[in-house]
């Protein structure tokens, strides 16, 4: 995408990024810096703290109105260990796009949202080589609403600038 003028900083940046993410699921953060070599197991797909709490990384993507364009949010949920163990179990099949969706609770807070923490999610499972897709389901949660609905070029630049400045 082309650049735009940011209304926070009035400076013209080069690129509208359409993708942010989260490194960890906000449960990581929970452990102390000095012990999570020891408690927490991961990789830039999974997350396993003290082999009791399982997370899986995902992506919400929200339409953009009257565009081809999505906006994307790389999150975590946590899955429950049979559903953990399940994804890794197909994690390198082909086959894997026939599972059927994993229920599992957003554990990334989402920037431009009220409380995202715990909000229910359905992930999706996708082709080898795909982040799964994560679907919100919160009833009411202005997140699902505009994940089913889709937002505004306008939204796209107020989320973009929140998550730059705050």
């Amino acid at each position: 995408m082309e650049g735009f003028t940011c209304s926070r900083c009035n400076e013209f940046h080069d690129e509208l990024p359409m993708c942010f993410g989260a490194e960890f699921p906000d449960y990581y953060f929970s452990v102390p810096p000095e012990e999570r070599a020891a408690r927490i197991e991961y990789s830039q797909d999974w997350c396993v703290v003290d082999e009791a709490y399982f997370f899986v990384r995902g992506r919400i993507e929200i339409p953009v109105i009257d565009s081809d364009e999505v906006f994307c949010w790389n999150v975590w949920t946590s899955l429950s260990e049979k559903s953990f163990l399940r994804s890794q179990d197909v994690w390198n099949d082909p086959a894997r796009v026939n599972e059927p969706a994993y229920f599992g609770w957003l554990q990334t807070i989402v920037p431009g949202y009220p409380d995202t923490r715990s909000i229910k999610t359905r992930e999706h499972t996708q082709a080898l080589g795909t982040i799964p897709r994560v679907e919100v389901f919160e009833e009411d949660h202005p997140l699902t609403i505009e994940q089913r609905e889709g937002i505004t070029w306008q939204r796209v630049h107020e989320l973009v600038e929140t998550v730059l400045h705050g």
